[in-house]
């Protein structure tokens, strides 16, 4: 069967390609994808061998060849190695290290109080819309505020921001265009946030912990700033706005679902594990191996790509029992759409709690939730978004 369609960003303009991975699946643990104008890739299907690439961070390297499937322009290439993202060891601990007290899971637990405010001012502003486009109106501007808030950016940056996200990880997508490079833009804004901040006493937020911290024996300068927040304040917008705007995408599409949670809201947490299994808001991140190896028992040679589709894996039926369904009770869950091992997504407590909270204060508000009119998908092989979602909401 050929699998050069799943590296095409138009396979997934109309959602995801679950029956073909099913089939790919099914067939073999990885499959060799060719891609036009450079080297193809093996796409590992299984959540077994998605696990083993996740915990040999060495063998399969972030840093080498970046995280997606197509090469970068070496300069591009370069810059990407100061995310978190596309650090390996020892260096990606190095830099974890100085953030990771601030999303432990008990002090995240802390922001509960202001995540629900913020929640009921946006549902608010959407009772009064009454019909309202899910995305923009709605879950966009949940994250946008969190991570603006926790970074300390000016509050009439947020908007600002959270649009050079979008189009910086819908860049496949022609409808997020625009004048302009959103990684330089989003980088350029950082290191100018930087240079103000370093004229200002410290403040207890996450720009301050980043420029007053040594990382490798040495302060992070701006650029480094830069480049370091390209990652973190994407991430905080983009995925967790995806998130819960396929939550309730998924919930409509399975009305007896949406009824136990409205029944029992004590499933929520569960609802929220099944939303990141069904609709996980990245499809796949891709390592570079080091060095001959094998997946699954298939040889992999040194320099080839490798990406773990998580769209597969997420619902493999080896692990996941009718694994096709939307279970909200599921349990267990061990779904990969954070990642494992190294590279566990750094925010994921906090992402598990917006959307906690999101759902459980969306439910108490409106009684009658109803879509209006097709759900449209981003156009992209790595993000597994909605773009538009129009939805009709009814309050109490």
């Amino acid at each position: 069967m050929s699998t050069s369609s799943i590296a095409d960003p138009d396979l997934y303009a109309d959602g995801a390609p679950h029956a073909l991975f099913t089939e790919l699946r099914q067939a073999g643990p990885v499959h060799w994808v060719e891609m036009g104008g450079e080297p193809g890739y093996w796409a590992v299907l299984r959540h077994a061998d998605v696990v083993h690439v996740a915990k040999e961070p060495l063998l399969f390297s972030a840093e080498v060849g970046g995280i997606v499937i197509e090469d970068l322009p070496p300069e591009r290439l370069e810059h990407a190695k100061g995310m978190l993202l596309s650090m390996d060891p020892p260096r990606h601990a190095d830099y974890r290290r100085e953030l990771w007290p601030r999303f432990k899971i008990k002090v995240v637990a802390t922001l509960e109080h202001r995540i629900r405010s913020i929640c009921g001012e946006i549902l608010d502003r959407a009772a009064q819309l009454r019909d309202v486009e899910f995305v923009h109106d709605v879950t966009a501007t949940l994250p946008s505020q969190v991570i603006g808030e926790l970074m300390g950016l000016p509050e009439d940056d947020w908007l600002k921001i959270h649009a050079i996200a979008e189009r910086l990880t819908n860049s496949q997508d022609p409808s997020y265009a625009g004048g302009g490079d959103p990684f330089v833009d989003m980088a350029v804004y950082a290191i100018q946030h930087a240079q103000q901040r370093r004229q200002e006493p410290p403040r207890d937020d996450l720009t301050s912990v980043l420029l007053m911290s040594d990382f490798n024996g040495k302060p992070m300068d701006d650029f480094a700033f830069g480049t370091f927040f390209v990652q973190l304040v994407t991430a905080g917008n983009d995925t967790t706005k995806t998130m819960l705007a396929a939550g309730l995408h998924a919930l409509l599409e399975h009305p007896d679902q949406l009824a136990a949670l409205r029944e029992n809201r004590s499933l929520v947490p569960d609802a929220v594990e099944e939303i990141l299994r069904w609709a996980n808001p990245l499809h796949y991140f891709r390592r570079t191996a080091t060095a001959d190896t094998e997946i699954g028992g298939h040889p992999v040679q040194a320099g080839e790509k490798v990406a773990m589709i998580y769209t597969s894996a997420n619902r493999d039926e080896a692990v996941f029992d009718d694994s096709q369904a939307f279970d909200i009770r599921r349990n267990p869950n061990p779904h990969l759409s954070f990642g494992r091992a190294e590279h566990f997504c750094l925010g994921a407590h906090l992402a598990r709690l917006e959307a906690r909270v999101f759902f459980d204060e969306l439910l108490h508000r409106f009684p009658k939730i109803e879509q209006t009119g097709r759900a449209e998908h981003v156009r992209s092989n790595l993000n597994n978004a909605l773009k538009s979602f129009p939805v009709r909401l009814t309050a109490a």
